[in-house]
């Protein structure tokens, strides 16, 4: 949260009567002469200062809790209130706050999340190193392939796309940047599973079979346990994944990790298309490709390839 929105909502009217101060007779410091003659403010003197800075920063997280809750489908102020626990005036003030800062706008039904979020959204992703470092090389895969190229990295159970080029075939996918998908239903998202345990990939794929409960695949592409777990085995094997329609009808992917200088995956990319672009064959030929590229960022992150073993020979 900046610093202005910060201002905003602490700046706006007095928070409802459980979250104020306590009355001046009891928060007022204790004045006592010390022997010098100077004045000294006694211990309770600290006890305003405090108490407003507990309300200030219970008033931010609340301003940060209305953005979240917007970003998850809320809309109305009565639906906000029942989010945060609190009476419609400071629910309503709250959300006034944040209209009059542009974090959110106000339309016909409700509230949605405002042009500030956009401006910082922009900012956050210029100053992350990894797209910026990234995008030259997609580009590049993008032309040499004609597909849609994504970049991602690991958020909790799921990818997050920071990154998307579309492809120039006239396709259009549900992807884009800011989405979220879980990482075991996704090509770039198994690249992100590579060095985990075999345990760790039984799990993730449980969390990815409970988000996508509800969505209905026909037909349904979604492997078994054993047939998940053999398939991350022969990628971890070989450095890179497929998607195979398990996360969108007709789409398939290849996808390769990027590492940083430890080595540690933190980010992947895919080249996607659908099936008439995308045979089987294909996608083997595309696997050296785009390791090629998901490298070539690596490196520029400080990652080395580890060199073989030399071997010593005896005199």
């Amino acid at each position: 949260m900046t610093k202005a929105m910060s201002s905003t909502l602490t700046a706006s009217q007095p928070a409802d009567a459980a979250d104020t101060a306590p009355d001046a007779a009891s928060a007022r410091p204790t004045a006592r002469k010390s022997r010098s003659g100077a004045g000294e403010i006694g211990v309770r003197g600290s006890l305003p200062d405090a108490m407003a800075q507990q309300t200030g920063t219970q008033t931010l997280l609340r301003g940060l809790a209305i953005l979240e809750a917007a970003a998850a489908g809320v809309r109305d102020l009565r639906s906000f209130g029942a989010v945060l626990g609190t009476t419609r005036s400071t629910t309503h003030r709250l959300v006034s706050s944040l209209v009059q800062a542009r974090y959110l706008r106000q339309v016909q039904g409700g509230y949605l999340l405002g042009p500030k979020l956009i401006e910082l959204g922009t900012i956050a992703l210029e100053q992350m190193p990894l797209t910026a470092v990234a995008h030259a090389h997609l580009v590049t895969l993008a032309d040499e392939t004609l597909d849609t190229i994504h970049l991602g990295v690991r958020d909790g159970d799921d990818v997050l796309y920071i990154d998307k080029i579309p492809g120039q075939r006239g396709l259009e996918m549900r992807s884009r940047v800011g989405h979220r998908m879980p990482l075991a239903s996704t090509g770039i998202g198994k690249a992100m599973m590579l060095d985990l345990a075999p345990q760790s990939w039984r799990d993730l794929f449980d969390a990815s079979r409970r988000t996508l409960a509800g969505v209905n695949f026909r037909p349904d592409h979604s492997p078994d346990h054993e047939t998940f777990l053999r398939r991350m085995a022969n990628y971890a094997a070989g450095g890179y994944t497929f998607d195979l329609e398990e996360n969108e009808m007709s789409i398939r992917c290849v996808a390769a990790p990027v590492r940083d200088a430890s080595g540690a995956i933190v980010a992947a990319l895919s080249v996607a298309s659908t099936i008439p672009y995308m045979p089987l064959e294909r996608m083997d030929e595309l696997i050296p490709v785009v390791q090629r590229e998901a490298r070539a960022i690596s490196m520029e992150l400080g990652w080395r390839a580890p060199q073989p073993a030399t071997r010593r020979i005896r005199r």
